[in-house]
């Protein structure tokens, strides 16, 4: 099954309509997870008062947040 798939049970914080992980502790678990499946570094960065997931995949910038306790793709702004 893909880590994406999961269920995301962790506390999440809404910053600028964006649902994102609370804790930077649970934001690395799941970068560790992400990592594995696209054989590729991830990080986490603090945005406002949470935490993204942020790659490079296939050349280009991805940062991840939650949706419906799913890891779901978001847009920061620049």
């Amino acid at each position: 099954m893909t880590v994406f798939a999961a269920s995301v049970f962790d506390a999440t914080v809404v910053f600028e309509g964006q649902e994102l992980f609370k804790g930077r502790g649970s934001a690395q678990a799941w970068a560790e997870k992400v990592a594995r499946e696209l054989e590729t570094d991830v990080t986490v960065e603090k945005v406002g008062t949470g935490w993204v997931l942020k790659a490079t995949v296939e050349g280009e910038p991805r940062s991840w947040g939650i949706f419906g306790q799913r890891l779901s793709r978001i847009e920061l702004p620049s």
